[in-house]
């Protein structure tokens, strides 16, 4: 009996992805049936009513896909004639109405400097460990220590040298709780003035592959907001937990696969993600507003155009590479948002997130590399 099957092959960049080799990590697999007993002259008709196939990444590199399967071989619907779009109507993943949808605060930029500076603070520690235990072989040799001495601090003796690399491990600790009790209030502040949410419309339905219309209208503009603009993008948003353990074949329970933690009970609830961030996410958030005041950036993104905001109809470009219309599965979700972007002169920029409904294309879609970042909160370029 013949069978078309759809089937959905994933590896997905884990947190923090620049630190793993693609191609070391598993490949999670699914597949399920779509029609029984086809034949080959009804294969054309099936699949014109199918969503195109698409492939974002490589076998060697991170890889979504979605292809169809027939009598056990993978089939090319690149020739199938689909007369009109499609546009997937499944329901919206909980990741999308917890995470990105809604008004968002942007992070104290001090997050962003303090990591990057923890990095040099911990190189300079490595380094003075390294010269504290190789400095008696230098003195045995002729070589006169620098920063061997001792300083006192009340009725204990310590290196010289912990005076310079004390301050500079225990500074970023310390701006970095700045940072966050600035943002504690920031949120504080933004929950008390109730925004209006602006009203989107649609100039034609967004579709894959083409330039979006919008228009975007202000039941309110608050005194201080100044340059507003109008952005849109793409992105694969992480895969179900379970769902990637049920397609590897193991038990939830079981030991995670190479490039997934364990379990933080915290911060991770069935079916949002694949709970690999953690408290890595985000800085500190109040608990006020169920998933968080801060828009945490998708590990696979890419942005389309941009322009100011004016109260007639804007278009934005496409992104530059083809991508699928919004695909909602517990193992694969292209996800599509429309950013609203706000500067203001206190508390950073304001920004209000819309999901949007895509559309397919006809043709099969192919991305051969995939653009990644680490996912932190602090690190989504959006100016």
């Amino acid at each position: 009996m013949p069978v078309l099957k759809l089937e959905q092959r994933v590896r997905y960049p884990p947190f923090e992805p620049g630190r793993f080799d693609a191609s070391a990590l598993p490949l999670a697999r699914h597949s399920w049936t779509i029609e029984s007993d086809v034949t080959a002259g009804e294969l054309q008709t099936i699949l014109s009513q199918q969503t195109p196939s698409f492939r974002l990444g490589n076998e060697k590199s991170w890889l979504i896909e979605q292809r169809y399967v027939y009598q056990e071989e993978v089939f090319d619907d690149a020739n199938i004639p689909r007369e009109s779009t499609i546009l997937e109507t499944g329901k919206i993943p909980r990741i999308v109405k917890l995470h990105r949808q809604g008004w968002y605060l942007t992070p104290n930029p001090v997050h962003r400097a303090v990591r990057k500076f923890m990095s040099f603070s911990v190189m300079i520690l490595l380094l003075s460990l390294g010269y504290l235990f190789i400095e008696p072989l230098l003195n045995s040799m002729g070589f006169s220590g620098i920063g061997t001495g001792t300083v006192r601090f009340g009725l204990l003796d310590y290196p010289a040298l912990s005076i310079i690399v004390a301050p500079l491990l225990v500074a970023p600790l310390l701006l970095r709780v700045g940072a966050n009790f600035s943002d504690m209030i920031s949120q504080r502040r933004f929950l008390q003035s109730s925004v209006m949410d602006p009203v989107i419309t649609w100039g034609a339905a967004p579709t894959a592959g083409q330039p979006l219309v919008v228009t975007v209208e202000f039941p309110e503009q608050r005194e201080g907001w100044k340059n507003i603009e109008v952005m849109w993008r793409v992105g694969i948003l992480p895969p179900a937990r379970e769902e990637v353990f049920r397609a590897l074949g193991r038990s939830k329970d079981a030991q995670p696969p190479p490039g997934l933690t364990t379990v933080l009970p915290h911060h991770w609830e069935v079916g949002l993600d694949d709970g690999t961030g953690g408290g890595e996410e985000a800085p500190m958030e109040r608990r006020e507003v169920r998933g968080g005041l801060f828009l945490r950036p998708m590990r696979v993104m890419e942005f389309g155009g941009r322009t100011a905001w004016k109260p007639e109809p804007l278009r934005l470009d496409t992104p530059p590479n083809t991508w699928p219309g919004t695909v909602s599965t517990p193992l694969i979700r292209v996800h599509w948002e429309l950013i609203i972007r706000i500067e203001r002169p206190r508390g950073g920029s304001l920004m209000f997130v819309q999901p949007i409904a895509v559309a397919h294309s006809t043709q099969p879609v192919t991305v051969e590399s995939l653009p990644t970042n680490d996912g932190r909160s602090e690190s989504d370029q959006l100016s």
